[in-house]
């Protein structure tokens, strides 16, 4: 049957009558670049040697899903290499389970549990730490991981003479060059030139060519575009493949399987003394949309609502908006293509006022003292602070307006994630502080920050808005006009993302790619001792 698409006046677009046969989804799949078969044997042939002879490995989704079943001697081989360098044996570490200290993997992901006193709201939000990735402390080297594992056992990436453009707003391009070196390849970062210093100065360290790949395009976190653009001028010579986080479905999946299922155990985890307990809602800043793939997977197993979460000076989804902002790490002023918005139940604009804030008073010594002296917190959950960068903050802040929007009780759990931790971010707190507090910052200033931002529902600069039909359709046909009109992508398969059977459909990718991902070291020799 083919799809039937209805246009309303009412809608701006189309409703939600279509329909997709099995054949329509797979067609849909193979434009827009899943694929589980090889399409260049030479390329594959030559990326085989290359692991061969630098001995790479590559994990299975299936092992970084739960890495208990990665075999004991790869683990214990992990415990003579650093985890902040471009050492193969960290790609068995890109996942959740692990330890600032490189030990994992753990039982559990490492999180920090936000008491009410500090939220003033009765449910439980629950963050995982994400700064205990391995080389770039943040999450995003499992979204890089996810991206390129799948072309390098297709054939659709040659480390011996493809360069790996990472387009990104700091985290994703630190990972994808994290992994190119691992690749000795060459990988590029394409960022905004307003992003953190500790960001640039890391990929100073990181790049093989820092002249060259390096490309600084202009604004910050709201100037998505100009990357595409830099991206789309890169991608006329053959030798750049554009890893494009924002449109690779891979990310998706990677979240779907890997992230969902560690925010799973974490929930068990949390709740295992509270059996009345429900999973409420799953909460993560837009960006690529990659994270809220995650949410996916939770609400197919636990019917939790999914929150999209941006900043209110750029409220691209909550209103069409424009503007630029400070909450480094969540890309906006478009729809993500692999942002399933049809699934999402919830957008939530946070003011980068309250981000900015925040991070003050998790990192300086006025703040921290006035949240255990002042407000009662327990010294330990004060000291897990810090592991929380300005997206992370941004989670929280979301997540405290669900949670009081939907008026959610005690037995109300929302999981989220700590994207990335507070170092990212020390020159830019030390300038916030000399801007806004020329005499120090004290308790005074801890006081109104923690009343404005956390207790008083951070002064009126958080807004919600549940989503129903109507403004799914909104949100939805909004990023017509950034993949359809500037990116080219195929109408139809633009509009074959309105149906649940196009995300569903995609779910075996991940099994597909474990099995050629097994092929493909059986091929290198590299997991011969495993």
């Amino acid at each position: 049957m083919r799809p039937v698409w209805v246009i309303g006046r009412d809608t701006w677009g189309m409703t939600e009558t279509s329909t997709l046969s099995d054949a329509e989804v797979a067609r849909a799949h193979r434009s827009l670049g899943l694929t589980a078969e090889v399409s260049d044997r030479d390329a594959y042939a030559n990326t085989v040697e290359r692991f061969r002879d630098r001995k790479i490995a590559l994990p299975t989704f299936a092992e970084l899903r739960d890495p208990s079943t990665i075999p004991a001697a790869r683990l214990a081989a992990l415990a003579g290499v650093d985890r902040n360098e471009p050492d193969a044996a960290n790609l068995f570490r890109v996942h959740w389970f692990g330890r600032l200290d490189g030990s994992g993997p753990h039982a559990v992901p490492d999180y920090v549990e936000l008491p009410p006193e500090m939220t003033g709201v009765d449910a439980r939000i629950v963050l995982a730490l994400g700064n205990r990735f391995p080389m770039i402390r943040a999450h995003k080297v499992l979204a890089a991981y996810a991206c390129l594992a799948p072309r390098l056992v297709t054939g659709q990436f040659d480390p011996t003479r493809h360069r790996a453009v990472w387009p990104s707003t700091g985290n994703y391009a630190r990972g994808g060059v994290a992994i190119s070196r691992i690749m000795d390849c060459r990988g590029v970062a394409v960022l905004p030139a307003g992003m953190s210093k500790a960001r640039f100065d890391w990929l100073e360290q990181w790049t093989l060519d820092p002249a060259n790949d390096i490309v600084r395009t202009p604004g910050t976190e709201s100037n998505v575009k100009e990357i595409y653009d830099a991206c789309n001028e890169m991608a006329l010579d053959s030798q750049n493949v554009i890893v494009n986080q924002f449109s690779e479905f891979s990310n998706h999946l990677g979240h779907y399987s890997v992230t969902g299922a560690a925010l799973e155990r974490l929930y068990e985890h949390v709740t295992a003394d509270r059996p009345g307990s429900r999973l409420a809602a799953f909460v993560s800043a837009s960006g690529s949309a990659g994270t809220l793939g995650a949410g996916d997977y939770l609400k197919d197993r636990h019917g939790c609502r999914i929150v999209a979460a941006e900043a209110l000076e750029c409220p691209t989804l909550l209103e069409n908006g424009f503007g630029e902002h400070n909450i480094q790490g969540i890309g906006d002023k478009h729809v993500p293509l692999i942002h399933n918005v049809m699934n999402t139940d919830d957008i939530v604009a946070v003011s980068d006022v309250c981000t900015d804030s925040l991070d003050v008073l998790f990192n300086t010594p006025a703040g921290r003292d006035h949240l255990v002296e002042r407000a009662g917190l327990d010294a330990d959950t004060v000291g897990l602070l810090t592991h929380m960068g300005y997206s992370s903050s941004c989670n929280a802040l979301a997540a405290i307006a669900v949670a009081q929007a939907h008026d959610m009780g005690r037995d109300d759990v929302i999981v989220t994630v700590a994207t990335d931790g507070s170092e990212l971010y020390d020159a830019e707190r030390e300038a916030y502080v000399g801007r806004h507090f020329r005499g120090g910052y004290d308790d005074v200033a801890a006081a109104a920050t923690f009343g404005r931002g956390l207790l008083d529902g951070a002064g009126g600069e958080v807004r919600h808005l549940a989503c129903s039909q109507p403004e799914r359709r909104r949100i939805f046909n909004l990023g017509y006009f950034t993949w359809v009109e500037q990116q080219g992508t195929a109408f139809e398969d633009f509009v074959a993302r309105r149906d649940q059977r196009f995300w569903d459909g995609m779910r075996h990718f991940t099994d597909d790619w474990d099995e050629l991902i097994v092929e493909f070291n059986g091929r290198t020799g590299a997991r011969d001792d495993d």
